[in-house]
């Protein structure tokens, strides 16, 4: 029923677009330039490109070598709860290393993820939205995909590592187990980490919330049998992958991260005393429900709740690599960005983030798609800004490839929804080259963002407070699409309609532009239903 959902809204465009080609008529509303049929159209800012590249031209005549790139990724993390998004101290779990990056950095207050952690993850290896690559949802134990996804996908770390990067993920992968979709076969030189959340590797020695799993013996033999892992994993591309360590009780699980982050703490003193770039996507495990309190951080937050230590614990860590990168000097030549792999899982209060918006983790609500997002690279990126441009996590693929110097090795085979936001980052006064953002729940289109502008023509309703996966429905809008003013309400919670904006026919039109690109590259199909 879901892809029938999809294939009518493909259908619909294309006929709607009424064209033969992908040279796209855009609405009045819009500036943006297509410079590729396969590529998304982006904003033109010369001087600032200029300005960009001059920075990185000088950089490379200094240190003689690519810059590193660094992700910090932070699981189910709410867009309120770093302090300099609002949170921090103010609710109960003080954030300092974060918000020193943001303050020396850049703080972008309209960066968008995808509604939950796989199709995200995916996304921004890929700079594909997650309905193109089939990643539309989270693998779960049980599951049965019908075909590997990555089989006919570019990834980053593989892009990369062609032009001489060593790529390492650390953490949490969740975006396949099986032979052929590991970190370790899609690109990534080494992984050390989890396949799966925290969650679904607690769930089954966790007898407090999941008695009727852990106290059952044959409900947890029938878990075992889907072959989910719950170890720890260490795997290199094209050599051995073993268990380093099985986690049996709750207690392991919350040393989790502190593993991780040493293993990262020790891979950048190796990998910065070598001759080649490198690329880090750290991935913490936390603060994705079930949270368990680490031994040294239990109660460090004024809260006490586990969930608030646990966000102390992630930002402790993140000083520790950041702190890394200074000592093995290669923190002026090393990229960085902070951020979330989508909005707060409410479903689990008060095992749960905060965010100021509508909705949470797993709707096309601000509050599950608008996440933090800081770029810090000292000496490059400007201190103290601050800027309310769009930045889709997705523009993560462009622009790191632009900072390595392979941008021109961006595929054109194939759709890339990313965007090269380099310029943005590194010019001093640089504005966004994204002008809009698409906004996907699994197989169905839900919402797009444009300037302050957000459209929805589907809806993601809960019935009961906090329920924003366990019990919420999808529907269509009715008469008209919902147009929301996030300037003047943010918490998209009275549409200004035709009666109150000129642009909703423009904004529609857009819409439709995005859903002819399906007719050449159609959706992929792997067998992930809702």
């Amino acid at each position: 029923m879901r892809m029938k959902t999809l294939r009518t809204l493909v259908l619909q465009t294309a006929v709607l677009a009424a064209i033969p080609t992908l040279a796209l008529a855009q609405s009045v509303l819009s500036k943006a330039e297509r410079t590729s049929e396969s590529m998304e159209p982006a904003l033109v800012h010369a001087d600032q490109a200029t300005a960009a590249q001059k920075k990185l031209d000088e950089l490379m005549a200094r240190t003689g070598r690519r810059p590193n790139i660094v992700w910090l990724v932070v699981d189910d993390m709410g867009y309120g709860d770093p302090g300099v998004f609002g949170g921090g101290a103010a609710i109960g779990a003080a954030t300092p290393n974060m918000d020193r990056l943001a303050h020396e950095g850049l703080t972008m207050t309209s960066t968008y993820s995808q509604a939950t952690c796989t199709p995200t993850r995916s996304a921004i290896l890929t700079g594909r939205l997650p309905v193109r690559t089939g990643l539309t949802r989270p693998i779960l134990a049980g599951d049965k995909i019908t075909k590997n996804p990555w089989a006919d996908e570019t990834s980053l770390p593989k892009l990369l590592g062609d032009a001489g990067y060593k790529t390492v993920l650390s953490g949490k992968w969740h975006v396949g187990e099986s032979v052929g979709m590991r970190p370790q076969d899609i690109g990534f030189d080494e992984f050390y980490g989890f396949y799966e959340a925290e969650k679904e590797i607690s769930q089954g020695v966790d007898k407090r919330r999941y008695p009727d799993l852990v106290l059952n013996p044959e409900r947890l033999a029938m878990l075992k049998k889907t072959g989910s892992s719950t170890a720890l994993v260490h795997g290199f591309k094209g050599g051995e992958t073993k268990d380093v360590e099985q986690i049996d009780s709750i207690g392991k699980m919350a040393e989790g991260d502190r593993m991780l982050k040493e293993f990262s703490v020790q891979k950048i003193k190796e990998l910065a005393g070598g001759t080649a770039p490198f690329f880090l996507e750290h991935a913490f495990m936390k603060v994705h429900a079930d949270n368990f309190a680490s031994k040294a951080f239990e109660g460090r937050s004024a809260s006490k709740y586990p969930y608030k230590d646990d966000v102390v614990e992630v930002d402790a860590y993140i000083g520790e690599i950041v702190d890394a990168l200074d000592k093995a000097g290669v923190l002026d030549n090393t990229f960085i960005f902070v951020t979330s792999d989508n909005g707060p899982q409410l479903d689990t209060w008060p095992d749960a983030g905060y965010t100021p918006f509508r909705g949470a983790k797993g709707s096309a609500w601000e509050g599950g798609v608008r996440v933090p997002g800081i770029a810090y690279w000292r000496g490059m990126i400007k201190s103290g800004r601050e800027s309310d441009d769009l930045f889709d996590l997705m523009d993560l693929f462009n622009t790191s490839l632009h900072v390595a110097g392979v941008a021109d090795k961006i595929p054109t085979d194939r759709y890339i929804d990313g965007i090269d936001q380099t310029s943005f980052l590194l010019a001093d006064d640089g504005q966004s080259n994204r002008e809009k953002v698409y906004i996907w729940n699994e197989q169905n289109f839900m919402a797009m963002r444009m300037y302050e502008y957000k459209i929805h023509v589907k809806v993601v309703q809960e019935q009961a407070q906090w329920l924003n996966i366990d019990m919420t429905t999808v529907s269509d809008v009715g008469l008209a699409p919902w147009l929301f003013n996030l300037y003047i309400d943010p918490k998209e919670q009275y549409p200004v309609g035709h009666r109150m904006n000129a642009f909703l026919a423009s904004m529609a039109a857009e819409m439709k532009a995005h859903g002819a690109t399906y007719k050449k590259y159609p959706p992929k199909n792997i067998g992930l239903g809702q």
